[in-house]
């Protein structure tokens, strides 16, 4: 059974509005980063795990080593691969200088070595002071989708997203040719707009058991 034929027999639940898109992102990020590294962690303290910037930066050391892997394993590929990892400070405390130094280390990877468009980034205060949670989410989320790539596990979310656009491929190449509409450019400034973008014709997609119906 397919996800999408999974999800359709799953209650439909509705986001009414950001602050729930975002609970649901985060609830995604905390289930995925709790699997990967055997940690106990859950949407209500997922901010704090992750305040000091030692984990950020130990997820990025990780992310680099199974690009070095699928590097050895493969062919030449034209998939952006990191380099580098990251040092850091695993004994940081929350708000002072050396978890601010690691947050940063992580950010300056994510655009260093992963290439994160800056619409996609966050700034330091946005983790420590929770100046703005939203555009940590959705940088977290940007490089699980790029690293899923080569090899990484990703969160449900992201998996969906590749799940659907997959059976959306196989169902544009079963149709007859037709002239090719005249393409349109999307300014796709933030996940939310790209999930929208993506999922719009499927309508729908599952996050934890839960389905999220896309209307017009």
């Amino acid at each position: 059974m397919s996800g999408i034929q999974h999800a359709s027999n799953q209650s439909i639940k509705p986001f009414k509005s950001g602050e729930e898109y975002l609970y649901a992102m985060k609830e995604d990020l905390a289930e995925w980063l709790g699997d990967l590294y055997n940690i106990d962690i859950d949407v209500n303290n997922i901010l704090e795990m992750l305040e000091t910037g030692a984990l950020l930066c130990a997820h990025a050391n990780n992310v680099t080593r199974v690009a070095d892997d699928f590097l050895k394993k493969s062919r030449p590929t034209e998939i952006q691969l990191p380099a580098s990892g990251v040092t850091f400070i695993s004994s940081a405390h929350p708000t002072t200088f050396l978890a601010r130094d690691n947050v940063t280390n992580f950010i300056n990877w994510c655009r260093k070595e992963m290439s994160i468009p800056d619409v996609l980034m966050f700034e330091t205060d946005d983790l420590v002071l929770r100046k703005n949670e939203k555009n940590f989410v959705l940088c977290l989320l940007e490089v699980a989708r790029r690293a899923s790539r080569f090899g990484m596990a990703s969160p449900v979310l992201i998996q969906l997203e590749q799940e659907i656009e997959e059976e959306i491929r196989e169902e544009m190449e079963d149709l007859p040719a037709q002239p090719k509409p005249q393409r349109r450019l999307i300014n796709i400034q933030n996940l939310d707009e790209m999930v929208l973008h993506q999922l719009l014709n499927s309508r729908l997609l599952m996050c934890r058991g839960h389905s999220i119906l896309i209307k017009n």
